[in-house]
């Protein structure tokens, strides 16, 4: 019995890895003031890139597989970055328009990639007799980093600081709209390192929609645990265990399989609505979601 526990537990972290990640980096975007709700086409573009590379010779390094899905991500991140920070136009409809672009241009770039084999993945470790993916261990380790990084040191007070009051940040000398570009590329960055584990380790292979969604329950999972990065990891796991219940399932159930493949994006909605009633939307960054204009109030 402990076993099956166990094994449920590594597989929901399995399958939790890219939420992780994803809403690690949309922690890292929020938490400077910029709502991203692009995360599902920058998790796509980091997917191609990191399969295109990989894929492109036998002895193609994995490493820059994986540098290149997070420039990517970021490289995609600078055109929300130039809407939201430098011209300050209204960070849902970019964030909507970026899930587009990102999503599209995987779709479109990667076609002639549909089908190839990939001609090394990145190998699984074994951990207590349970393979681990070393995405799930950097993921971990990423959260736990990035909760000290906004807590105890300054560089994080000072991004938490834009996100919360950019006036007074810009009052003390901080450069409000440099703190929030590299906010928001550093988010980037992490969410195609989510997309390079779906094409590098978890798939390892290439298809369009690879994201399949993951991208829009990441940002919700952030609002669900409070922009909080080590309770991301619960968070995580709880949908990465939904996810496994969805497949230990289909075909053993009199159920309808739509209704397993719906099961996680309706549990969205419900832990939504949940934490709105306990008021959780309350701890969102105060200045989350408005441009900074120095002199305005």
């Amino acid at each position: 019995m402990d076993n099956i526990v166990v094994e449920a537990l590594v597989r929901a972290l399995a399958v939790g890895t890219p939420l992780l990640l994803a809403s690690l980096g949309a922690i890292v975007n929020e938490r400077s003031g910029i709502v991203n709700l692009g995360m599902e086409g920058v998790m796509a573009i980091g997917a191609l890139a990191a399969f295109a590379v990989a894929a492109s010779a036998p002895d193609a390094s994995l490493w820059l597989a994986v540098l290149a899905s997070m420039l990517a991500g970021a490289a995609l991140c600078t055109l929300h970055a130039l809407a939201t920070v430098t011209l300050r136009a209204n960070q849902f409809v970019s964030g909507l328009a970026l899930a587009l672009i990102g999503t599209g241009a995987a779709g479109l770039l990667g076609k002639k990639f549909e089908g190839l084999p990939l001609f090394n993945k990145v190998p699984d470790w074994t951990l207590g007799g349970f393979t681990v993916s070393p995405f799930t261990v950097v993921a971990l380790l990423l959260a736990g980093a990035l909760a000290f990084y906004l807590n105890a040191t300054r560089p994080g007070l000072t991004l938490r600081s834009v996100g919360e009051n950019p006036a007074a940040a810009d009052v003390l000398g901080v450069n409000v709209g440099l703190v929030r570009w590299l906010g928001v590329l550093g988010g980037g960055a992490l969410g195609g390192l989510a997309g390079a584990f779906l094409s590098l380790s978890y798939r390892s292979s290439w298809s369009d929609n690879m994201a399949g969604g993951l991208g829009w329950i990441a940002v919700a999972l952030v609002i669900f645990v409070a922009w909080d990065p080590l309770r991301a990891v619960a968070g995580a796991l709880f949908f990465g265990f939904l996810y496994y219940l969805q497949f230990r399932l289909q075909g053993n159930s009199p159920i309808p399989t739509e209704v397993f493949s719906a099961m996680p994006f309706v549990l969205v909605l419900v832990v939504l609505a949940l934490a709105g009633r306990r008021g959780q939307a309350g701890s969102a960054p105060a200045g989350l979601g408005r441009a900074y204009v120095r002199g305005e109030r």
